[in-house]
């Protein structure tokens, strides 16, 4: 106390101290000092009392033979043999060892001396230039930059993390599927050991435990203890304040009625707004990984809502939430009871014969296998498709690959066998991995570390909304597509024979998104040149979501166009036309170059089905 008094004391008028320690602002110390250390400690046992609560929620479910953690083995194992070839490339010369070790610890050495210039106030202008230029949100805050301690952390952790990188980019003798996988699984490692990540290495959470006595790990523990529970002794993080949000009162909204329904699906059709319609219906099949409301969101974001608004009559799929009972459903199930169904539905609602679809995701990659085998059966009433962020050609498919080998697909097919399907949270798991630093480690901070209930986001709500995947379905699609990517090559089977994309001649409006960690543009790209007939290719900015669920309203992002014919996204990019705002109205003037006939508006119910019920209906209801 009495070095801190004598520190202060030396200190001018702008916290800047004398002679003894030029530069050395106290400021940035006292803040972290602890004032009440009893109630710190007593708070700190209440919050380890809260973490043994957690635990036990954790290992109850498993003792009783609840839930397991066998569909993680794969991964896990994975990770295991990747690692470890990794390893035996750079251990295996000593002298490529040696330079990568010398690399490092000189780098380190750099960091010690700025660090200790910090210290003494001669790299001040060094940390501001840092700080203006850092895009990491993790450090936003100033003291990673100005306080010597934590920029020395940030520092270390930044360049271990970008040798760990060039560990993976510059092990030549691994093949390209190792490497792939490496550098996927050295992302995940170094996002999960940011120091950002932990109470007493992240400036925030340290000054929030000092400045309430350690209350936010009070809270932030007890807020561990209700996820666990929530997902069953599985983890299930919140995103957003959930209960802010409820589906058919404040999200997916959007008049209508259901029209139909079988043990797949329900059918809705949407109420018109408009006096005359177009006179060929819409049918959207969105995935069946997560639940249709994601186009139905507030009514402000809702492209459903859009395109009822422009005079379409819209029929959307609404997949059930499977269960042990849909183990047996598989791909041709879903063509079969889901998108024929829907057509059988928009037929006997309108009494028209063509209808304009649209497939987001793996719903466009399923309306694409379903009109190669429609263009066989010469059934015609598809006249035109949209395909959102849907890949046809899986060469370039991402970083779910990482997920999908013969090793990993063993386990994952005997889980789903003895469950009949895969859970929820396992696929929740993997799609928050591909972006863990976004989707997972804030949030852990948040809730956990500061004991902050996250904010209200309708979008995360439907990501946290998540659904099950009956297990039939699921192995034909990471075989067909993932593993042996069948239906690029002519050769995915349906109805005892194969199918041929080349064999679509319909008009396709192709949309693809430039950030896109689910289905990468260059991936979707691709899928162009396997049509048979005219491909209209969009880029739209943002990602996989964010970059579909765009209205014109909010005139965020843009997109791309008209490229001129390349075998390559750069090279059509070099001649497309760039426009500021959404895509939405570049599609419907494409939609409206296909026909533009209108009709008196249909209402649901007055031909010939009787509504089953309001919008949106009972199956999306369902939680997982």
């Amino acid at each position: 106390m009495h070095g801190r008094l004598r520190l202060a004391q030396k200190s001018d008028d702008h916290g800047h101290s004398g002679q003894e320690f030029p530069g050395f602002d106290t400021r940035f110390f006292e803040a972290y000092a602890i004032k009440d250390p009893q109630s710190l400690m007593m708070n700190a046992a209440r919050a380890f009392e809260n973490l043994g609560r957690a635990a036990s929620e954790w290992l109850g479910p498993r003792e009783r033979g609840e839930t397991s953690d066998d569909l993680f083995a794969g991964p896990i194992g994975d990770f295991i043999k990747t690692m470890s070839a990794l390893t035996e490339y750079w251990t295996s010369d000593q002298k490529r060892m040696l330079e990568a070790q010398t690399l490092l610890l000189s780098t380190y050495f750099e960091i010690w001396m700025r660090s200790i210039q910090q210290a003494g106030g001669t790299e001040e202008n060094s940390a501001k230039a840092e700080m203006a230029a850092n895009k990491d949100r993790r450090f936003a805050d100033e003291d990673w930059y100005r306080n010597p301690f934590f920029s020395f952390l940030r520092q270390v952790y930044q360049a271990s993390s970008s040798w760990a990188e060039r560990l993976v980019s510059e092990a030549d003798g691994l093949d390209e599927i190792t490497k792939y996988k490496a550098r996927f699984y050295v992302r995940q490692f170094t996002a999960a050991f940011s120091p950002s990540n932990f109470a007493m290495t992240n400036p925030e959470v340290w000054r929030a435990t000092v400045e309430s006595q350690g209350m936010n790990l009070v809270t932030g523990m007890r807020m561990l203890t209700e996820d666990v529970i929530a997902g069953g002794g599985h983890l299930r993080l919140r995103q957003t304040d959930a209960t802010r949000f409820s589906v058919g009162n404040n999200l997916a909204i959007t008049p209508g009625k259901v029209v139909a329904r079988n043990e797949l699906c329900e059918i809705i059709q949407y109420a018109p707004s408009t006096e005359t319609v177009f006179r060929r219906p819409l049918v959207i099949v969105p995935p069946w990984i997560n639940k249709f409301y994601i186009l139905d969101l507030t009514p402000e974001k809702s492209f459903i809502k859009w395109c009822v608004d422009q005079g379409h009559t819209v029929f959307v799929i609404s997949w059930v939430n499977p269960d042990r009972d849909h183990a047996a459903k598989d791909w041709e199930s879903y063509i079969r009871e889901g998108i024929d169904f829907a057509l059988d539905t928009a037929e006997k609602a309108t009494g028209e014969k063509q209808v304009n679809a649209i497939g987001y995701c793996v719903g466009g990659t399923l309306l694409s296998a379903t009109l190669a085998w429609h263009a066989q059966k010469k059934d015609t009433r598809i006249a035109s498709a949209t395909l959102l962020t849907a890949q046809v050609d899986f060469a370039e498919a991402g970083e779910l690959k990482v997920f999908v080998d013969e090793e990993q697909l063993a386990v994952i097919e005997a889980q789903m066998k003895a469950s009949g399907y895969l859970a929820a949270s396992q696929m929740a798991a993997a799609f928050n991995l591909l972006r863990s630093s976004e989707l997972i480690w804030p949030y852990v901070v948040n809730n956990y570390l500061k004991g902050k209930e996250p904010m209200p986001f309708d979008l995360l709500y439907w990501n946290s909304d998540s659904t099950r995947v009956a297990a039939a379905n699921h192995s034909y699609y990471l075989r067909n597509c993932y593993l042996d990517n069948a239906l690029s090559a002519g050769q995915m089977k349906l109805g005892g024979g194969a199918i041929d994309l080349r064999d679509i001649t319909i008009p396709i409006y192709n949309l693809a998104t430039r950030e896109d960690h689910i289905a990468p543009a260059r991936s979707v790209f691709r899928g162009n040149a396997l049509f048979g007939g005219p491909v209209e290719f969009v880029l739209s900015g943002s990602g996989h979501i964010a970059g579909v669920v765009n209205p014109p309203s909010r005139t965020k992002y843009r997109y791309w166009s008209e490229g001129a014919a390349a075998e390559t996204l750069d090279g059509w990019l070099e001649d497309a036309t760039e426009t500021a705002g959404s895509w939405w109205p570049h599609w419907q003037a494409w939609v409206e170059a296909q026909e533009t006939t209108r009709v008196p508006a249909r209402i649901p119910g007055d031909h010939a089905l009787s509504p089953l019920g309001d919008a949106p209906g009972t199956y999306v209801l369902a939680r997982a």
